[in-house]
């Protein structure tokens, strides 16, 4: 009986039960790559201007467990899974007006980035406190991200999108870098307690050095955060001032506003004269300053005196002075400035735009980039160039630091306006080019992420909005639409002193960046033993 029943045993191929395994092991193969490109995606829903700040958490949490363990080559194609799925979705505002070319060009580089983070995430990922060194090897991308190509682009860091989340505080312990390293800690942390968790369950035994650091890497970043709140303050220290901010509107959305430049003009005056018509009616305060935005005036009013006429009746009707934000050729040179303008005066000062963003203001490998496509260089026949010192007017007694735009992204842009004397920060911008996409809530995070980083007021003048006024924790206290009219006034507080982000500056993102390569080397170490053991054994 027993041979027979060996005999029949082996004699039964048995294909419908084999089939399937095979199909389910084809599946799990992928599961990882979904689980990378999902998780990234998970991380772009987390931003703004959604308020889902916490989703980053999980995502991190999911990309540990894809990581863990692998080699690095799986893991560098995993995170680039990761970074196409975050980043795609996330800037495709970029091809709003100009194709799908850039955008997809932007996004390839980019996420190079996030593909090597992933492959040094998976060989640290056996070390013990293996979520420091990971949480820390995720900034030292996002430094190296900001840096290169092309002066960077620091577009999608974590921290910017956490402007309406617990951890932002920490923004103003140690900027951008200390409030990303918390968020990504807290989800590496999070998976780890789950692993250990389920480890557990499946042999009764826990690691408890390994769980220590798990439950440390989630509860640190949470009392920190909650420690850090005594950082911020929006109390006056020299006094207040009341701003107006004015949101003039575009002829239409589009590249194509740019050809009606006197219309913009026209449109940011009108808006001016309207509130000082409410002023005089008693319907609106008498503002201390007067800013308007980027691009406010694309023809220069130092060479064109119709121009000058127009913006120097606007500040002549509000009785105060105005920073407009201009195009000017001064000595063969293109200039984005800002100018400002003093009613009785005309222009006592400037300010010039010194991170131009390349492909928009300046066109980098000009020759290549024709030979592929001769109408990008057609959208930017002429190079911008770039100024030289941190713009901060005293305007009515008051510092206003001027961050133009693309600056808001970049750390040491804001940094020393602040350091030259800023008592306040402006953000003048234009996204008119960018239509009715998420860019300008990606851009009004980052103004009020730097708000707490730096506990200063920040206001946000947009051609086209969102314009905004922002306090120094963060908090928005009046906002316009999009593609209206319109302009507001309100009273910001003067602060003077520094947080310990402005006076640290880049001290933490380098701390980061050492921590990162010390548990790189170490994993690297630790391999290298490995093989040696093995080729002894």
């Amino acid at each position: 009986m027993t041979v027979t029943a060996t005999s029949v045993g082996e004699s039964d191929p048995m294909p419908p039960q084999t089939a399937p395994p095979a199909r389910g092991r084809r599946l799990v193969r992928l599961l990882p790559a979904a689980a990378a490109a999902l998780s990234g995606l998970l991380l772009y829903v987390s931003f703004p201007p959604r308020t889902l700040w916490w989703l980053a958490v999980p995502a991190f949490a999911v990309f540990g467990w894809v990581l863990r363990g692998r080699s690095w080559k799986a893991a560098l194609g995993l995170g680039y899974l990761f970074g196409l799925g975050f980043l795609l979705p996330l800037l495709v505002w970029t091809g709003v007006e100009v194709g799908p070319g850039p955008w997809i060009a932007l996004v390839v580089i980019e996420a190079v980035f996030v593909a090597l983070v992933g492959a040094g995430v998976a060989a640290v990922s056996k070390l013990p406190g293996w979520p420091v060194w990971a949480a820390a090897l995720w900034i030292a991308g996002e430094a190296a991200r900001a840096r290169v190509p092309f002066s960077g682009f620091p577009w999608g860091k974590v921290a910017f999108g956490q402007a309406d989340g617990v951890f932002l505080p920490l923004a103003a312990l140690g900027g951008t870098p200390v409030l990303g390293f918390a968020v990504v800690l807290c989800g590496f942390g999070l998976y780890e307690i789950v692993r250990l968790s389920l480890r557990a369950r499946r042999t009764g035994t826990v690691r408890r050095a390994a769980a220590v650091v798990g439950v440390l890497s989630v509860v640190v970043p949470l009392v920190a955060a909650f420690a850090a709140r005594s950082l911020v303050d929006d109390k006056a220290e020299a006094g207040t001032v009341t701003v107006a901010v004015i949101q003039g509107n575009v002829p239409r959305l589009g590249l194509d506003f740019n050809s009606q430049r006197r219309a913009v003009l026209d449109y940011h005056a009108r808006e001016t004269e309207r509130l000082a018509a409410d002023v005089a009616a008693g319907k609106a305060e008498q503002p201390d300053i007067v800013l308007w935005p980027e691009n406010s005036s694309d023809i220069d009013p130092f060479t064109n005196p119709d121009a000058r006429a127009v913006i120097d009746r606007a500040a002549k009707a509000i009785d105060a002075p105005v920073s407009v934000g201009g195009v000017v050729d001064r000595d063969g040179e293109l200039l984005n400035e800002q100018i400002l303008w003093d009613p009785a005066k005309g222009p006592v000062d400037t300010y010039d735009k010194r991170q131009i963003q390349p492909f928009g203001e300046y066109l980098p490998l000009r020759p290549l980039v024709g030979a592929v496509n001769e109408n990008w260089t057609s959208m930017v026949r002429q190079d911008f160039s770039r100024g030289g010192e941190p713009g901060v007017f005293t305007m009515n007694g008051a510092g206003v630091g001027l961050v133009t735009c693309y600056e808001a992204a970049f750390d040491w842009a804001v940094r020393d306006t602040v350091t030259a004397g800023a008592q306040l920060i402006s953000v003048p911008s234009n996204n008119a080019t960018f239509g009715r996409s998420e860019m300008t809530y990606q851009q009004l995070a980052m103004s009020r992420v730097r708000a707490v980083e730096h506990s200063r007021a920040v206001t946000v003048p947009v051609t086209s909005g969102v314009s905004a006024i922002i306090m120094p924790d963060g908090e928005i206290t009046q906002r316009t639409g999009m593609f209206v009219a319109d302009s507001l006034v309100g009273e910001v507080p003067l602060r003077t002193s520094q947080t310990p982000a402005t006076r640290l500056g880049i001290l933490p993102e380098i701390a980061l960046v050492l921590v990162a390569a010390g548990g790189l080397g170490w994993a690297v170490a630790a391999g290298v033993r490995g093989r040696r053991a093995g080729d002894m054994r």
